[in-house]
């Protein structure tokens, strides 16, 4: 199975072996996800911000109607 990723960094091809799939175990999955998500710090700390940005307009505004 191969899969195109596109991100700000360009495209990456990903090859993944449906054989070693099931030899992955939960815990080294979680190890690899967490080891990916690094590179993604920025986009989730923007996010979170954005998060807390709106809820904050939002609690705003219920506060100015009434």
């Amino acid at each position: 199975m191969e899969q195109t990723i596109e991100s700000f960094e360009g495209t990456k091809n990903v090859t993944i072996n449906e054989g070693d799939m099931g030899s992955m175990g939960d815990v080294q999955a979680g190890i690899e996800f967490i080891y990916h998500m690094r590179e993604h710090l920025v986009d989730v700390g923007v996010a979170t911000i954005y998060l807390f940005a709106c809820y904050a307009l939002y609690l705003w505004l219920k506060k100015a109607i009434k």
